[in-house]
């Protein structure tokens, strides 16, 4: 898989980095959505062990290899310009829009 990022995007990914280490993980979060899950975009310390390193430039991406089948091959990522959000698209599918990061690197620091 791999995602291709535009200058405002990659911008604002940085951002999100507050100059520490992380790595980006796509998750479909489905606990208490009553849905089939919200894509939601996860800045990790470290993979779990289900996940799968799936591009390492200009950011380490990320996903559970449960949910790799869920993913096209080829991806956009694209920040909003006028508000705190992305969206994912591939040529035949929006995977979601108003999609958000979430930092978790602080809820795993002992």
């Amino acid at each position: 898989m791999h995602i291709q990022l535009d200058t405002l995007t990659t911008d604002r990914l940085h951002k999100s980095l507050a100059g520490q280490p992380g790595s980006f993980k796509l998750f479909y979060d489905t606990e208490d959505c009553g849905c089939n899950g919200v894509l939601v975009i996860q800045i990790i310390n470290e993979p779990n062990a289900t996940d799968i390193v799936f591009q390492q430039e200009p950011f380490t991406f990320l996903c559970d290899r449960q949910q790799e089948s869920l993913f096209d091959e080829v991806m956009r990522l694209e920040a909003e310009e006028n508000y705190p959000s992305y969206k994912l698209t591939s040529d035949s599918t929006l995977f979601g829009s108003n999609i958000r990061v979430r930092d978790t690197r602080q809820q795993t620091v002992n």
